[in-house]
């Protein structure tokens, strides 16, 4: 599980444009939240902070007490064995199977082929897709494609699973199941954080909502009583 504090955290880009401004928030370990707001708010400079893709410019993100951005070199690829994300294009190799696809950040990690294809299974059972292992996913609806980018991103047991509008291109029957899905995760102790514009389907959620404007937090707080997405 992954607790994680935003410290007066900061992010600007060469051009002088300020995608975060000062936030301060925290989020517990096996806890489910939202992070909403327009286009351009700062959700998925949020994400890619915390993926470590970018850095703040000021201010600090802590991860289980340690600070991302001193992680050395060396030490990132570890700390991102931790994550898993999912995001609205799906990102997949479409001339390779279901399987492979899942299985691709296992093999990545030279893990033997006999627990590749246990944990790949588990995986796809989990997103309900086991018995369309072998297909391509260009013959897959919309919705299975985004499951398949779920299933790959949950099969290695990540303490901590990002999501940016993971359901931007679905209906909203597809929606609530995708969602449906992620709440499971959470339920057995893995930490969730969804970027989503979509307040009709979180609202319904009764999971917490954190309200980014113009890169800071315009309000924060549970939907059901979980001490969680706390302003600091």
């Amino acid at each position: 599980m992954s607790h994680i504090e935003f410290r007066n955290v900061t992010k600007r880009f060469d051009n002088g444009a300020e995608a975060l401004r000062g936030v301060s928030l925290s989020f517990d370990e096996g806890s489910m939240t939202f992070l909403t707001g327009h286009s351009g708010a700062g959700k998925s400079t949020f994400l890619r902070l915390l993926l470590r893709l970018d850095l703040p410019t000021a201010g600090q993100i802590l991860v289980n007490g340690v600070d991302i951005a001193e992680l050395d070199e060396r030490r990132i690829p570890t700390y991102r064995q931790n994550l898993g994300a999912v995001f609205q294009d799906h990102h997949l190799l479409t001339n390779r199977s279901v399987y492979d696809n899942v299985a691709l950040p296992l093999r990545v990690r030279g893990m033997l082929e006999r627990d590749v294809g246990r944990r790949v299974r588990a995986a796809l059972s989990r997103v309900g897709l086991l018995e369309k292992e072998r297909m391509l996913p260009p013959h897959l609806s919309t919705g299975e494609q985004q499951r398949v980018g779920i299933a790959r991103a949950v099969v290695c047991r990540p303490r901590l699973l990002l999501a940016d509008e993971p359901t931007g291109n679905l209906d909203p029957e597809l929606s609530r199941d995708i969602m449906r899905l992620f709440e499971q995760f959470q339920e057995v102790g893995t930490t969730v954080i969804i970027a989503s514009h979509e307040r009709g389907l979180i609202d319904g959620m009764g999971k917490p909502i954190v309200e980014l404007a113009h890169g800071q937090v315009a309000s924060a707080g549970a939907n059901d009583g979980d001490a969680v997405a706390q302003v600091g």
